[in-house]
């Protein structure tokens, strides 16, 4: 069920999974991004390609999410207001550690040494601003066939 919710004059669409299932084959998957156009046009493509799509601004709001469900894919701005990407990666780790191979994480600060150093670090996948639709389409589709190739019960992870 999609609510929405009045944050700075700005309408954010959240989709609350944990009231009922999704049908099967259909992925969930988080967006953190704090540009709300950009965040908008990332959901609408990504639902158009069969994904349930929650978006939250930062990483405050994505660690409200993730403690009700387990996401197939966390697309992970890095600079981001109250909690950045790194921040919030790191309290996934304490908290879900589960969900850390499941990140795709998304900049346009690749270069800056501190987010390099991040990135080489975790090693998650990274998509650079800007980046074409289809190739986020296809490093989200890489990362779910990795997940699915290490994971013992594709199930194990899912909320009741």
């Amino acid at each position: 069920m999609a609510q929405t919710k009045q944050t700075k004059g700005e309408t954010e669409i959240v989709y609350d999974l944990t009231a009922q299932s999704l049908a099967p084959g259909v992925k969930s998957l988080l967006i953190l991004e704090d540009d709300h156009d950009f965040a908008e046009m990332l959901r609408l493509f990504l639902e158009d390609h069969s994904f349930k799509v929650t978006c939250v601004a930062n990483g405050v709001e994505g660690l409200r999410q993730i403690m009700g469900h387990d996401f197939d894919i966390i697309l992970c701005d890095l600079v981001m207001p109250n909690l950045p990407g790194d921040m919030f990666y790191l309290a996934v780790e304490r908290t879900k550690k589960l969900l850390c191979k499941r990140f795709v994480f998304m900049t346009g600060h690749r270069s800056d040494p501190k987010w390099h150093g991040f990135l080489s670090k975790v090693g998650g996948p990274v998509v650079e601003k800007p980046f074409a639709m289809t190739d986020l389409l296809s490093t989200i589709q890489t990362a779910l066939t990795e997940n699915a190739l290490t994971s013992p019960d594709p199930d194990s992870s899912r909320s009741a």
